[in-house]
């Protein structure tokens, strides 16, 4: 049996560090984005990546809203509703889907093709979806803090910039327009969403739970890759062996 002293809630220190410990476990480190980042997926798989997280970038901002139509705080409402913004955009402002329909023209899809969804795995479906149902059904306080993988995204971003001229060279220019521009929201919401999360999560038992809750966002991440290793990789899509 744990002491009192064992379970003493985890200082604002400790309990971020232990946050920031699931790194290793964030998309970046999955074999899929491993052979991404160094150029060794072929143009099919790399337009499988981008048309499959063209669902992702859909359903952001439904997300959000999710959060905010549970949350009665008007002063987190009024700073939250800008990541809605950041990717539906607004009068004479482009967003983030917007700047991801640009990469797909890049990488040579169509906005149709991307629109449609018809290249959208079922697999990466249901890993978003159920990131969505997440967030209406749970406090907005525990649905916010899921966002907090964002602390590792910084550092995605400025790797893809880096990497994908020198490795994909028939990439267009127009499509790393959506990277550089997370660059800046994403360390935004990263301090803001860190600082909630902190001051929100103040009992050991609390705590435990967000590990919890940011393990669950980090599978829903691993998951998706999960679905496009077989698809895009070992070249075996749903019902591949069905005639």
């Amino acid at each position: 049996m744990m002491t009192d002293q064992a379970r003493a809630p985890w200082t604002r220190q400790e309990f971020e560090r232990k946050l920031r410990e699931k790194e290793k476990f964030y998309h970046v480190n999955h074999e899929f984005h491993l052979l991404m980042n160094s150029g060794k997926l072929d143009q099919d798989a790399i337009q499988g990546w981008v048309a499959n997280r063209f669902y992702y970038q859909i359903a952001i901002p439904v997300k959000d809203a999710a959060i905010l139509s549970n949350c009665w705080d008007r002063d987190v409402r009024r700073e939250w509703i800008k990541r809605i913004l950041d990717h539906d955009g607004a009068a004479g402002t482009e967003g983030g889907i917007e700047a991801w329909l640009q990469l797909g023209e890049a990488v040579e899809l169509t906005r149709d093709e991307l629109w449609s969804l018809r290249r959208l795995l079922p697999g990466v479906r249901f890993a978003i979806d159920a990131y969505v149902n997440f967030a209406r059904q749970q406090p907005w306080e525990v649905a916010a803090s899921s966002s907090l993988t964002e602390l590792f995204a910084p550092t995605i971003h400025q790797a893809r910039l880096d990497n994908w001229p020198r490795h994909y060279p028939w990439i267009g220019e127009q499509g790393y327009r959506y990277f550089r521009q997370r660059l800046t929201e994403a360390r935004r919401d990263v301090a803001y969403g860190l600082n909630l999360t902190l001051d929100y999560y103040t009992t050991r038992e609390q705590q435990e739970r967000m590990l919890e809750v940011l393990q669950f966002k980090l599978d829903v991440l691993w998951t998706m890759l999960d679905c496009m290793w077989m698809a895009y990789v070992e070249k075996k899509p749903p019902y591949h062996n069905v005639t």
